[in-house]
């Protein structure tokens, strides 16, 4: 079996040209190609604005087929581009998995009057005000759609939180009150910030039923409308996490084990992630977190930076098996919230790290593949990761052997399976240019191995115990396999 690899189809500043879902459609039959399993496509639900990338949501049953917010179709396109792509990329043998925004709603119908208690910023669990009625943007009536496909109604009790008093027009963090009211509880989500189930817009309350049975019906009718293989779940840190856990469970048990889901939790601290691992069952996957920060720290640090450690603190390293690695996102792109870009230079080392070894599912970015335009513009990888997605679909198998020995220079082979013979030598610097001695196992002894970045233009003979001695230029990445492939 080949191994599996995911692509995030898409970064933040992609153009609000509509033809998104159209250009997926036309490129599904070339990710096949090079190696691609499962496409992660961004939120596909109508948002602020036509130009919204998808997470300031507003309507979950509209995927592009309604005019609301002055649009409609999303930035991406229409409903029926979506369901055409996701249709497309099934025929390739594709898996689609959708993005799905659940903390939130945001551009509210209607005002509706609320009592609320501000809290600190930066601590959710101190108040500092009275109780005060005020007018929250919390009222969502979808009139352009009109009751078709769900006639639910949001409004201020099904919500825990709002961050602008309309009433007097000012900002802040407002806790809403009443019955069964407040955040949800300390245990439950991230501890951040006192208490972190607040993150933005209208904060929904997973603990109210109605919401409940309604995010509920609206899966199995998003499931069935698009054909989706699966869920990325974005902010769960700020979700109940009882309430995620259950809410998988539900989709798992109707869909089967083969549905695929992946979370994004983002704290780099790895006992923090084991937490929730067990607290949600083991359900579903988790993005490698530390793993990034440890690449973005690598690529900043350059030599100082001891490559020894570059697992330390991992998912990749501790629960290989729920580890959703990555280099970059659209979250640590230049100019969002989370920036933390790995620099250029270390991109390709970066990529070999994740794709050349056995542990974990692998993500490509779009913005890596593709580049990136405009003010944060960044060159396209697209030859350099050709070239190691091809490693990893022809090359990444078998037992692997680490030689992470040195602050400056580490390495690792795949020995190859029956199946796939022709095993791999990845050699990654950080330093001064270097030659590691590691073995490539009994099915490559006697071959001949060239680097296929052609970094290196010498050749290695393969000896016949299976030993060989590697080279790698300075600041940089050899991955040596049989010249003849």
């Amino acid at each position: 079996m080949r191994n599996g690899c995911l692509m995030q189809y898409f970064e933040w500043y992609l153009p609000n040209d509509g033809q998104h879902w159209n250009r997926l459609k036309a490129d599904a039959q070339h990710l096949q190609d090079i190696g691609i399993t499962k496409v992660w496509l961004p939120p596909a639900f109508k948002a602020t604005s036509a130009n919204d990338v998808g997470y300031g949501v507003y309507d979950l049953y509209d995927l592009g087929e309604f005019d609301q917010k002055n649009t409609v179709r999303t930035k991406y396109g229409t409903k029926d581009e979506y369901i055409e792509a996701i249709r497309h990329l099934k025929e390739v043998g594709i898996d689609s998995i959708a993005d799905i925004v659940l903390n939130h709603k945001a551009a509210a119908d209607h005002k509706e009057r609320v009592t609320v208690l501000e809290v600190d910023p930066l601590d959710r669990q101190k108040v500092i005000s009275e109780p005060e009625e005020i007018e929250g943007w919390v009222g969502f009536d979808f009139p352009g759609r009109n009751n078709v496909y769900s006639d639910f109604k949001w409004h201020w009790y099904h919500f825990s939180g709002i961050d602008y008093d309309a009433l007097n027009n000012r900002n802040g963090i407002f806790m809403i009150t009443g019955d069964f009211k407040g955040w949800a509880h300390d245990e439950v989500v991230d501890n951040e910030n006192g208490n972190y189930d607040y993150l933005m817009y209208a904060d929904i309350d997973f603990s109210h039923p109605e919401v409940v049975e309604h995010i509920h019906e609206w899966a199995k009718w998003f499931i069935n409308t698009t054909g989706v293989s699966g869920f990325r779940l974005d902010a769960i840190k700020h979700i109940d996490q009882d309430f995620m856990r259950q809410f998988i469970e539900a989709v798992l048990a109707e869909r089967g084990e083969s549905f695929y889901v992946f979370g994004e939790y983002w704290k780099a601290d790895y006992e923090a992630k084991l937490d929730y691992l067990s607290a949600t069952n083991f359900k579903f996957d988790l993005v490698d977190v530390g793993l990034h920060m440890n690449l973005f720290n690598a690529s900043c640090e350059r030599e100082t930076y001891d490559l020894t450690q570059i697992f330390e603190g991992t998912l990749m390293q501790g629960n290989p098996q729920f580890a959703v690695t990555f280099v970059d996102n659209h979250d640590t792109q230049r100019g969002q919230a989370l920036e933390s870009t790995v620099e250029e230079w270390f991109k390709p080392l970066a990529y070999a790290i994740i794709l050349l070894r056995e542990q974990g599912l692998p993500c490509v970015f779009y913005g890596d593949y593709y580049g990136i335009e405009g003010e944060y513009a960044q060159m396209s990888f697209q030859t350099e990761l050709d070239k190691l997605l091809f490693l990893r679909k022809n090359h990444a198998y078998g037992e692997q052997i680490d030689y992470l020995d040195e602050a400056n220079c580490i390495g690792w082979t795949r020995l190859g399976t029956e199946e796939f013979p022709n095993g791999l030598a990845v050699v990654i610097s950080n330093g001064e240019a270097n030659v590691k001695r590691m073995n490539v196992g009994a099915l490559n002894a006697g071959k001949i191995f060239k680097d296929y970045l052609a970094n290196n233009e010498t050749t290695v003979h393969i000896d016949e115990e299976g030993w060989g001695e590697f080279p790698v230029e300075a600041m940089s990445v050899s991955v040596w396999a049989v010249a003849s492939s």
